[in-house]
């Protein structure tokens, strides 16, 4: 069972996360921590591209990727830099609900009339397009995927804190979530 985790004070963080660049990132956003002054970014933040959302962090805090669903398999290149370059030892990894890179195969004619009409796209290269690429980017469910990804980045990046997250596009609130 999955629970998100509302946080309201920094007594709903993660005892584990309390003190480090994760409960820095939920008080900024969420509580509206005072800004603080960075040289350097202290983690990474994989997040969607969707535009509804806006973290609220000081300059310099921290590096972002954004890619649909939170996705960072096509991405781990530049993951890899942030961790042996911007020398970050933690990773957020922010789904939100209402993902557009949930049930993609619903959008597919959305898709392709758009990249017909908007890019100039024949339909039939339009389609190739979207059939070839879809299955890379599905997601299914926001939460199970962003617990997933995060699953998968440990193991790839063992010696990092990786927490997976959800922001909620209704109230613009970031919520730990909690697997029992």
């Amino acid at each position: 069972m999955i629970r998100l985790v509302n946080i309201s004070t920094t007594d709903d963080i993660f005892p584990e996360y309390r003190q480090t660049p994760i409960g820095l990132l939920l008080e900024y956003h969420n509580l509206n921590r005072p800004f603080e002054s960075y040289d350097r970014a202290q983690l990474l933040i994989g997040m969607c591209m969707d535009n509804r959302k806006h973290l609220r962090i000081p300059d310099n805090f921290a590096f972002i990727i954004r890619s649909g669903g939170a996705n960072l398999r096509y991405s781990e290149f530049k993951v890899s830099y942030a961790i042996a370059i911007g020398q970050v030892g933690h990773i957020a990894l922010i789904g939100h609900n209402n993902c557009g890179m949930v049930n993609l195969i619903s959008r597919k004619d959305q898709f392709i009339n758009g990249l017909v009409e908007k890019a100039g796209w024949d339909k039939e290269q339009a389609e190739e397009h979207f059939m070839s690429f879809a299955p890379m980017f599905e997601i299914g469910n926001e939460i199970d995927f962003v617990i997933s990804e995060a699953k998968r980045l440990c193991l790839r990046y063992p010696n990092l804190i990786i927490v997976p997250m959800l922001y909620k596009i209704e109230d613009n609130r970031i919520y730990l979530i909690k697997e029992k």
